[in-house]
């Protein structure tokens, strides 16, 4: 559910950067944060990213030593951001699912490692075995052996009518890519899965419970678990993505389903309180987590690799050698320092939240469009000054990490729509596409037509009617669908099998751009024609 994709997040943020075992630990910084140098980093950010808004915040000793807005919410409106504007944190929300499940095992109804058949007896891996083991433990930690974003398209793009119900019985469908416990690849349906538990362990939906037992006591009184319970929806971000090149308003995600794993809404001055109770100090609110569970959230349990940095990223290293997940958090060593951070993205908006609790130091950006190196950016030139890390630019760095990125996907997508062009000239005007019409039905997906409209061939699933798309000539059986709906930024490689009348029998899909968000995991689709 994620825009930007949080693999490309992971490189951004440097999770696999590692420097020689040469740096030590820092020392704590003695000069307060220079609030009119993180201002400057933020409007050169701003400009370089062409992102219209975003909300920064930091605690220190149990402090806010900045809380602020900058730019406007809205291209289209020009109102302003500020400390109080609501933005969605996407799977920042994850950190909060996992707490609710320590509160409930703080209260005696469950434990980690309880089996999930325990409190959801119909849920069903595809292996038996898996099934059988599965915890409430190994929902929180990206180790399931589902492959990277398996099933997203149950909640993403919004349209989609499935239901938690139907989240939980088609997670049965999905092969597995890795072995049980043996390998990290992001999920989100298992979050949503988790949010299941905290309702059948609580006895309330996992809404209720988190709004309940987190943010009221914290005193977030803005914040809400989805955009439909906001208490004040007149200060919120609109999301931003770039549409056929140009940054533009794009249309709200509204889906419920995937809540617990990516659903909150909240603003830079509420989320304060939720980092200050995390990292403490003097003078912060008393912690709602036992110790022993913070601990628990805190503490790795699946590895993510970290590697070799090349020599000329040495100088903008945090010297990091060992990297996980924890639950609801990723963990890294940066400088002798534990950091725990999560990154969030839906459309048109990603987020980062970094603690250093050691320092008692939290880091909060918040973003109105899909750029992860933005937020990047700022938060690390904000831990650098913590860290005593002087004169990088981390802004030139980044524009130009992303510049390289975007030349590399422009030339593979370019490819691809020069053979479109070519193949779509060819073609004759009125093609016969008879051989490729019809029903076809995935698993989990349901059913995907396709039709002719005019001269045109067209895709459109009809569970996740956003999902609409012309269907272009590319090379032989394969195709390409060009989403109607642009800011998708998604378009996809449909290849049909042909049996031995010509017609085809079967449609395989995956993305064209290798920047395309994992969450468009058309990959996972099995698609046989069945009319």
């Amino acid at each position: 559910m994620i825009k930007t994709g949080i693999l490309g997040l992971l490189v951004a943020l440097g999770l696999t950067l590692a420097s020689p075992a040469s740096a030590q630990l820092a020392a704590p910084p003695t000069a307060p944060l220079d609030i009119a140098a993180v201002d400057a980093v933020v409007a050169r950010t701003l400009k370089a990213f062409d992102v219209p808004g975003m909300a920064v915040a930091v605690v220190k000793d149990g402090q806010v030593v900045l809380s602020k807005g900058y730019g406007v919410s809205s291209l289209a409106t020009k109102a302003p951001v500020d400390e109080n504007t609501l933005f969605g944190i996407a799977s920042n929300t994850k950190a909060f699912t996992a707490a609710a499940l320590g509160l409930l095992v703080e209260d005696g109804k469950m434990r980690w490692d309880d089996k999930v058949t325990d409190y959801i007896p119909e849920f069903r891996m595809y292996d038996p075995y898996v099934t059988a083991e599965f915890t409430v433990r190994d929902l929180l930690t990206h180790r399931s052996g589902l492959g990277l974003g398996a099933g997203d398209l149950m909640f993403f793009p919004d349209s989609a009518d499935f239901t938690i119900k139907d989240v939980i019985h088609n997670l049965r469908y999905f092969k597995p890519v890795s072995s049980f416990r043996s390998k990290y690849d992001y999920d989100n349906n298992l979050y949503i899965v988790a949010g299941e538990v905290v309702a059948r362990a609580a006895g309330q939906p996992w809404a209720d419970f988190v709004e309940a037992r987190l943010l009221k006591p914290l005193g977030m009184s803005r914040t809400a678990t989805g955009y439909s319970r906001l208490p004040d929806p007149t200060n919120v971000i609109d999301g931003h993505g770039s549409v056929d090149g140009k940054v533009q308003v794009i249309r709200r995600d509204l889906g419920t389903v995937g809540g617990p794993a990516g659903g909150m809404y909240s603003s830079v001055a509420d989320l304060s309180k939720w980092a200050l109770m995390l990292v403490g100090g003097p003078g912060a609110p008393a912690s709602l987590l036992k110790p022993r569970t913070q601990q628990e959230l805190w503490s790795p349990q699946t590895i993510l690799p970290v590697g070799p940095v090349p020599a000329a990223y040495l100088p903008y290293s945090y010297n990091t050698h060992f990297a996980a997940y924890g639950l609801g958090w990723r963990l890294r060593d940066v400088r002798g320092y534990k950091e725990v951070s999560h990154t969030g993205g839906q459309i048109g908006m990603v987020t980062k939240v970094t603690l250093l609790p050691e320092l008692h130091l939290g880091i909060i950006v918040l973003t109105n469009q899909e750029s992860g190196a933005a937020f990047t950016a700022v938060s690390d030139a904000i831990e650098d000054h913590y860290l005593g890390l002087t004169g990088l630019d981390r802004v030139q760095l980044l524009a130009d990490r992303a510049a390289a990125g975007q030349s590399g996907n422009d030339k593979a997508t370019d490819a691809v729509w020069k053979q479109v062009a070519a193949a779509t000239k060819k073609a004759p005007k009125r093609p016969d596409y008879k051989a490729y019409v019809g029903r076809y039905h995935d698993a989990w997906l349901g059913d995907v037509n396709l039709y002719m409209q005019g001269n045109q061939l067209w895709l459109k699933s009809v569970r996740s009617p956003r999902l609409v798309g012309q269907v272009l000539p590319y090379r032989g059986s394969t195709f390409v669908v060009r989403w109607k709906d642009r800011s998708l930024n998604a378009d996809a490689f449909a290849a049909f099998t042909l049996n031995e009348m010509g017609e085809a029998s079967s449609l395989k899909m995956k993305p064209v751009s290798p920047a395309t968000d994992f969450s468009y995991d058309f990959q996972d689709l099995d698609l046989q024609r069945v009319k």
